[in-house]
């Protein structure tokens, strides 16, 4: 998920620029419900929706505005599986979960299709994704990657070797790609906004500049604020821990056990019509398969949209829009006069196996964290299945539930040097 790390950058997202947001309404008094929902991104708008529909009464706590983190600055990429390996979810769940987990990945991407048709939300949805090497290596273990996934467990898609990746891609950096058809792209603050509009006509309440204190857990929880509290049966904590999102007194038991990782967007100028197609014709969205990553795709107003970069304090790195900027030029070198009009960045809350992190902090409380990156659509999945394990339908939320995860090693003071030297060795091997 993608959290504001500096209020001037976060003024400067594009998604934001290109929406008319609901009037906020924050909390002021007391008020009782049947679910409290801490977070008011995809995951927990998704929980809400899902709830309302099955006749709870639902009150959403948000500490900032509704999609303002991960939700409505992220790079806008559906996609299939997760931020973890199959391999890895059949080391955690054997063959046969690993199987179940990937379908609900597909799960996943379908309910984005549904949430889109059911509610009429325009956010500029394309189907279409490009998973892209630039090395030699990096093209042998796509390769690798694809095979497995076509084979095991039916990824519809194609290989695509050196002498065609430029038909996709205008870019002579890449010596390989994967077509994947089913995931895509989208403008996620339209989609956000319009998960938030479908939430209040359902009847949920959604308090916005309204951050949790204290959570008192029992057998009914209390949300303290400053201006009021919330008191709920059942409690779901869809927001991210890592930050000053959550209160040291919401969840201290989760913060350890993911990673905040700072990443960073542009925006070209409307660069024209000819230009944009000219760069990815298809209109698919990108990712390289490096370890520090790069990603872009074209805006419904013919901008590219580019994010890479990580950082592993909680600072702005300098010279950002710099380079960003030169990053852009090394894929797109027929980009070099074309400006920038938006730089804006955030958090991205990994946990220690990039699987998502799920499970229950008591009988009648539920969290949903570490999407590691790769929460689009999983976000959106995680509030539908954690709803169904409110009402005692909880095999899917159990699977995912019953990954084991671990704290980073170090604390909260030497989590950040540690991974800092990790991050160090495997750029160097992509490098290299």
């Amino acid at each position: 998920m993608l959290i504001d790390t500096d209020r001037r950058l976060g003024q400067n997202n594009y998604y934001e620029s290109s929406v008319q947001r609901i009037p906020a309404q924050a909390l002021d008094g007391d008020k009782r419900v049947d679910v409290l929902v801490v977070g008011a991104g995809y995951a927990g708008l998704s929980a809400a929706i899902e709830l309302a529909q099955r006749g709870f009464s639902v009150a959403v706590l948000e500490a900032d505005l509704a999609c303002g983190g991960a939700s409505g600055r992220n790079g806008g990429q559906a996609i299939v599986g997760y931020a973890c390996s199959q391999a890895s979810l059949r080391h955690y769940l054997g063959a046969q979960g690993a199987k179940a987990a990937w379908d609900l990945s597909i799960a996943a991407l379908e309910l984005i299709d549904e949430r889109i048709r059911e509610f009429g939300i325009a956010c500029d949805r394309v189907h279409g994704y490009l998973q892209v090497a630039d090395s030699v290596r990096k093209a042998r273990a796509l390769r690798e990657e694809f095979d497995e996934l076509r084979d095991w467990y039916g990824l519809d898609a194609d290989f695509i070797g050196s002498s065609d990746v430029g038909r996709h891609i205008d870019s002579a950096r890449y010596c390989a790609a994967v077509l994947d058809r089913h995931s895509g792209h989208l403008h996620p603050l339209k989609y956000g906004l319009g998960l938030l509009r479908a939430a209040l006509a359902l009847g949920v309440t959604v308090y916005e500049n309204t951050p949790v204190r204290q959570l008192r857990r029992g057998p009914f929880l209390q949300a303290m604020t400053g201006s009021g509290c919330v008191t709920a049966e059942f409690g779901v904590l869809a927001g991210n821990c890592t930050l000053e999102s959550w209160s040291p007194g919401v969840a201290p038991e989760l913060t350890a056990r993911v990673m905040p990782v700072g990443t960073y967007m542009v925006a070209t100028e409307p660069m024209g019509e000819d230009l944009a197609m000219s760069l990815l014709p298809g209109n698919q969205a990108v990712c390289d398969n490096n370890l520090v990553l790069d990603y872009f795709r074209r805006s419904a107003d013919h901008r590219l949209l580019f994010g890479g970069k990580v950082s592993y304090s909680t600072q702005t790195p300098g010279n950002l829009a710099h380079s960003m900027r030169r990053r852009l030029i090394e894929v797109f070198p027929q980009l070099r006069d074309q400006p920038l009009s938006h730089v804006w960045g955030g958090f991205v809350d990994i946990s220690m196996n990039r699987a998502p992190d799920f499970g229950r902090l008591a009988n009648n409380l539920y969290y949903l964290q570490g999407f590691s990156g790769h929460g689009l659509a999983l976000t959106g999945l995680a509030g539908r299945l954690v709803a169904q394990a409110l009402v005692g339908q909880a095999e899917k939320f159990d699977l995912l539930a019953s990954i084991a995860h671990r704290r980073f090693p170090g604390g909260t003071a030497l989590r950040m040097p540690a991974l800092v030297l990790a991050m160090l060795y495997h750029r160097l091997r992509d490098k290299m």
